[in-house]
Parts: structure tokens; sequence; C-alpha cells
């Protein structure tokens, strides 16, 4: 069978780090608007388990973003260097160069862009003029999985091809002042910023050595909509940018669907879950992780890489699975020939599931 490697894995975070206690003193004194909302913020915050996030702009500038405009210029310029930097290292890591590139695919939710991003990148760091762009817009934090998907879907048609996948997420400057709602609210102490960037290549691709490339294998991939659960997740855009929208019932969708297309997804490919080695899961929040260890009957060990992901940078909208990959990567503990299990939920609402073999 035809499969595509995972050859590079990496994320940029941006240089303004903040404990979670300061990012919660600078909301309340921009955006709470009552004493009475405040106490709600506050524990919603601490309930995060959040500890500290990096933010594209350093805080004190926040509250002088004027309109949505102002927001989405400062998204292009933070989101064109940040996604830069990833792919940048990602290639080194590979040992490529953008030269090399034949496709790149880049996901974002958290701000629009045209040219998209990945076009903009493309003159800043010297990517090839014939090379193929995908950009992808509206998945949420379900893009670094899906991304990986389709990236595989593409190298199967060029298996000789080296693709990029491009994450960036400044979920900062969503920002609304005067959106006091719940969901606002767990948003502001959930999300931080950063990208990531992976490097696949295909089946025939062979290394400047002459020696196949190593690293996780894309399997098989599968996404899943779920019904009457569009307003569970997204945005609703209006005159002042990118209002969350963001149900309680997000955990509750976690555990109605997720182990049973857990298991039909692995059943497909003559495995059970017993025989899962790792999990590669989206940081979506503490209630959502929870739902995915209840459903999934998972120890705290096999997603530890997605509680200190959370816990180290916030939920990165759609690169904290590739954050978590990265992770899982490096710590190199996984034998050859493990399969493992990637998966995020996103806007639709949807799962998508990736079978890698280590």
């Amino acid at each position: 069978m035809s499969v595509s490697t995972i050859v590079a894995v990496r994320t940029v975070l941006p240089e303004h780090c903040y404990p979670q206690s300061q990012i919660t003193e600078a909301f309340v004194d921009m955006c709470v608007g009552s004493a009475e909302r405040e106490p709600l913020l506050r524990r919603l915050h601490s309930n995060s388990a959040v500890g500290t996030r990096h933010l594209a702009l350093p805080i004190e500038r926040y509250a002088g973003l004027g309109d949505f405009g102002a927001s989405n210029d400062a998204y292009i310029d933070a989101a064109v260097a940040l996604g830069a930097r990833a792919v940048l290292e990602a290639l080194e890591e590979a040992g490529l160069e953008p030269w090399d590139v034949d496709t790149v695919v880049s996901t974002t939710v958290t701000g629009f862009a045209v040219p998209s991003l990945e076009a903009r990148i493309a003159s800043v760091i010297g990517l090839r003029p014939d090379v193929r762009r995908v950009p992808l817009m509206g998945l949420g934090c379900l893009g670094g999985a899906a991304g990986i998907s389709r990236t595989a879907d593409l190298l199967l048609g060029r298996p000789r091809d080296v693709a990029v996948l491009l994450a960036v997420e400044l979920c900062s400057l969503t920002l609304q002042r005067r959106d006091t709602s719940t969901a606002a609210f767990v948003a502001s102490g959930l999300f931080g910023d950063g990208a990531a960037a992976v490097v696949m290549v295909g089946d025939e691709h062979r290394l400047s050595t002459g020696a196949s490339p190593a690293g996780p294998a894309v399997v098989a991939a599968r996404g899943h909509l779920y019904p009457d659960s569009e307003r569970v997740m997204g945005w609703d855009i209006g005159a002042d940018g990118l209002k969350i929208v963001l149900d309680a019932r997000v955990p509750d969708v976690v555990e109605q669907y997720l182990g049973e297309d857990v298991r039909a997804f692995l059943a497909d490919s003559d495995l059970k879950q017993e025989d899962v080695s790792g999990w590669v899961c989206h940081p979506g929040g503490p209630r959502v992780i929870e739902a995915i260890q209840r459903v999934l009957a998972l120890p705290y060990e096999a997603v530890a890489h997605t509680w200190r992901s959370l816990a180290e940078v916030g939920n990165l909208s759609s690169a904290s699975v590739l954050d978590v990959l990265g992770r899982t990567v490096r710590e190199g503990s996984l034998p050859a020939g493990s399969p493992v299990v990637l998966m995020a939920m996103g806007p639709g609402f949807c799962s998508e599931l990736v079978l890698l073999r280590w």
C-alpha cells in the first residue's frame, strides 16, 4: 500500500509569553464590563488547566486594537513571520531546502489573508514559483489532523514529492472586548498563539543519501460530520470580527460518537483498540480531554503529552495536535511498527482520525 511519511514536525511560538494569571488580569481590565461577571471569568480561567500562553503581541498592545481591521492587519504580519519560521525549521529538521517543496498546504481560522498565508510565506522563504498551494480555511481545531489527511491524499498522486503542512493560529487577535458571554470567557482562558509545520514525503521519495525517509507513516484517515451540530463550535462573523461559538455540549458530543468512530476506523485496518500503542489527541480543553479518556478508557499516561501541551501553551487550535505529535516524536519511546491514532475535533462539528505506523 502506498503511504506518505512524516519526516519532520516543528512548533514555533511567539516571543511574548505570560502566565495565565497575568492574562486573566489583563482580560478583566479590558473585557469584563461588570463586577458581577468577574468571578465567572476568574473561575473559568483557573479551571482551564492552562499555565502559560504565548501571545502574538505584547499584552499591553491588545487594549489599543481598535477594530477588526487593526486586529487582522496584526494577524497577517505576525502569521507570516511565525509561519515562515515554522516551515524553515521543519525543513531544516528534515534535511531539505525550500526549493525542494512541491506542495504547501496551509490551515488557519483566526484571521483572513488574500493572498493566503502560504503565498505570502513563499516569497519570504524562497519556495519555488511553481509550488502547488492548497489553502484550507474554516477547519479550526480540526485543521492539523485534517491537514495531515489531505496532504497524504495529495502525495498518493505524486509519490515522489515533498509536501509541507503549515498551521498558524493567533487566537488572541480574535479578542472581542464587548463579548461577555460564557463562551467568550472560556475561550479567553483556553486558546493560545502558535504555528506548526509538518514535512511529509511520498512513498517513492528518496533522501539525498538515497535512503528511504524515516518517520511515522500515514496509513489511513477518516472524518465524521455529526448531525445537527453546526452550532457546537465556530465563529459568528460581524462588524467587530470573529465572535466565538462554543457550546458546552462539546464533551457530550465526544462521548456520544468518538468511541464508536475509533473502533470502526481501526477495524477497517484489522486492528482493535488494544493494538494501539500511542494516542496523539488534540488538547481541546480539560473537559474534552477527560471525555476522550473516559470514552476510550485511556489512562493519564496515554494522553500525557496532550495535557502537557495544554498546560504549557494552551489550545493552539489547528496547530495543537501537531504540537502533541511533535512531542510524541521527540520522546522516541514508541517501538517501530506501532499503530498510533492521531485525532482532533472541530467545527462542523466533526472529528478527524489518522492512523499512523511508527
